[in-house]
Order: structure tokens, then C-alpha cells, then sequence
């Protein structure tokens, strides 16, 4: 039995430490001088539920998940601002009330 739990977290080590790395293949002035601000990817679309019920005390307890029916409606999360295209004294400056006086 402890040989078998030794091998099992050997190789539960091993493959931590064999995937843990994204870019293994760069080594020497590639690896010192490597920019990741620079690397090209893809924006990556992250979703929300949008309304889930809550639900407290004995309806809570009594909740059987497997008998759910209810529809979730998903929304997607917008990042970015206005405050984030500023650069410089404009940003350090900016005052979110302003903007809402003005749209008003």
C-alpha cells in the first residue's frame, strides 16, 4: 500500500511539472528577452448567468438540483471603459459622476 501511494504522487508530480509550462521551448537571450505584451491572442468571449434564483432556508433545503427546470439566460461581460482609453493626467483626472451629468 505505501508503495503504491509513493509511485501514484511520482507520477502525479511528474505531470504537474511536465505541463505546468507554456513556453519550454524558448531558452538563452529568446527566453530572457521574451515579451508576452507582444504575443498575438485571441479575444476570449466570458459569459455570465444573467438572473439565477436564490433561494434561502427550507426552500433551499429542500432544493432537489437534478429537478430543476428553470432556463438560465446568459450574458456577456463587457471589459473596458471609457476611464481605460485615457493615458497620462486625463486619466489620473477622470470623474466617473461627470460623465453620467452629461448623458442625462
Amino acid at each position: 500500500m505505501k508503495n503504491i501511494t509513493i509511485v501514484l504522487a511520482l507520477i502525479l508530480v511528474a505531470s504537474t511539472s511536465a505541463f505546468a509550462q507554456k513556453r519550454s521551448d524558448l531558452t538563452g537571450p529568446a527566453y530572457k528577452n521574451y515579451k508576452p505584451g507582444k504575443e498575438k491572442s485571441e479575444p476570449v468571449a466570458v459569459y455570465t448567468v444573467a438572473k439565477e434564483e436564490k433561494l434561502t432556508g427550507p426552500a433551499y433545503k429542500n432544493h432537489k438540483p437534478w429537478k430543476n427546470t428553470s432556463d438560465k439566460t446568459y450574458t456577456t461581460i463587457a471589459f473596458g471603459s471609457e476611464k481605460s482609453k485615457l493615458t497620462g493626467p486625463a486619466h489620473k483626472n477622470y470623474k466617473p459622476w461627470r460623465d453620467n451629468k452629461e448623458n442625462e
